[in-house]
């Protein structure tokens, strides 16, 4: 079942699609430095935990793989101490472009580690410089297998739950909000991973999903990941979760994160902690679905997780094509971003994730396995599945 894909490289070209144009127009937008990567990520051309992380390290790559085929060579390269000044405020940079996404941070400090061991080894410049690009690549190409293994396992897991409560463990309806497929990874999918598998192995009746204002990553990515692969789904707004599970069968809710603490607080998406609420009143199993990388075990709970607050315009406007279509000059449709508000609104509350306790969550699922919390416990010990 082929999906979308957020990056595409060859050698050491990057192109990734913008998403803010999705589902409407199709561009590859082609990033050249580790600059042109950073705005990507920040303005959200390309978002999702994963995949900014992977974007970050290949920039990387592509800043050193050039420099090390330049002549003269970059002074940068002329000594192990050159090369350490150079490299990391480069990796701050890319951090500082989305703070709450923990995956960027680790990925950052996955290569920075990479060069203090390469100069506590007394490699040279350019062989430290190899090290990183082939950390960096790394980064990205790890992705694919470990959501593909965590969604198995989120999957099955589930399967067996609802077998556990007298169910078939066929025709299972799950909600997720945001987006969480290809489009927000390396390929596949965490959340929409898990949905993705029980679409695969022939047990998921539909997926549903909520538009996730204000960026409508679900009505935007997340409809067109699941049409592109042919999946029955349902797309709801943000407000009518508590309307779907009084009146419909569902099985489980299934989200990504940004970042998890040490005890499972986990901040993902606006809105998750919403559907999370209801999904405690309605006894509905609320899944979390992420790799290692996005636990943060320095956090002790979510208290410490910073929150990202977005322009408050951003509240303010919606963007689509225009309707009826109409296409430009080139055969394009036309866009166009909409005010919804009153000019000029000066009460705007804007933060891009909020933080669900770990006591309405029921499983916590990463590549190693499903962590759940002990019998009465409000907190995870996820030592078995980091």
């Amino acid at each position: 079942m082929s999906g979308l894909t957020s990056i595409k490289t060859t050698g050491d070209q990057i192109h990734i699609i913008n998403q803010l144009l999705l589902p409407h127009t199709f561009e590859y937008i082609e990033i050249n430095s580790t600059d042109d990567a950073h705005d990507a990520i920040k303005s959200m051309k390309i978002r999702g935990a994963p995949a900014i992380a992977s974007l970050a390290a290949l920039s990387v790559s592509q800043h050193l793989s050039r420099a090390r085929q330049e002549s003269p060579e970059p002074e940068f390269l002329k000594s192990p101490e050159a090369l350490k000044s150079h490299v990391e405020p480069i990796l701050r940079y890319l951090f500082t472009a989305r703070p709450t996404a923990v995956n960027l941070g680790q990925a950052t400090r996955r290569l920075s580690d990479t060069l203090q061991a390469s100069i506590v080894a007394g490699k040279d410049a350019r062989s430290i410089a190899d090290d990183l690009i082939v950390e960096s690549k790394k980064v990205a190409d790890e992705d694919v297998g470990r959501n593909k293994e965590m969604s198995k396992w989120g999957g099955e897991w589930l399967i067996e739950q609802v077998k556990k409560k007298g169910g078939s463990g066929e025709r299972l309806n799950v909600l997720t909000v945001c987006n969480t497929g290809s489009l927000a990874t390396s390929g596949y999918g965490t959340a929409l991973g898990l949905i993705t598998y029980l679409h695969e192995t022939g047990k998921l009746n539909k997926a549903y999903y909520t538009q996730s204002a204000p960026y409508h990553q679900g009505s935007r990515l997340t409809a067109l990941e699941l049409q592109t692969m042919k999946i029955p789904s349902v797309m709801i707004c943000d407000t009518m979760v508590g309307s779907l599970f009084q009146h419909y069968d569902i099985h489980a809710v299934a989200v990504g994160a940004d970042r998890i603490a040490k005890n499972g607080d986990t901040a993902n998406k606006i809105g998750t902690y919403n559907a999370a609420v209801l999904a405690a009143r309605h006894n509905i199993p609320f899944i979390v679905v992420a790799p290692i990388t996005t636990v943060d075990l320095e956090v002790a709970d979510g208290s410490g997780i910073p929150i990202e607050h977005r322009p408050r315009l951003e509240a303010c406007i919606t963007r689509g094509a225009i309707h009826p279509p109409s296409l430009n000059a080139s055969g394009v449709k036309e866009q166009a971003a909409v005010m919804i508000t009153p000019p000029d609104l000066e009460g705007i509350y804007n933060p891009s994730f909020d933080v669900t306790p770990a006591e309405l969550i029921t499983a916590i699922v990463t590549e190693k396995g499903v962590a759940v919390k002990a019998e009465g416990a409000k907190a995870f010990d996820l030592s078995q599945v980091v």
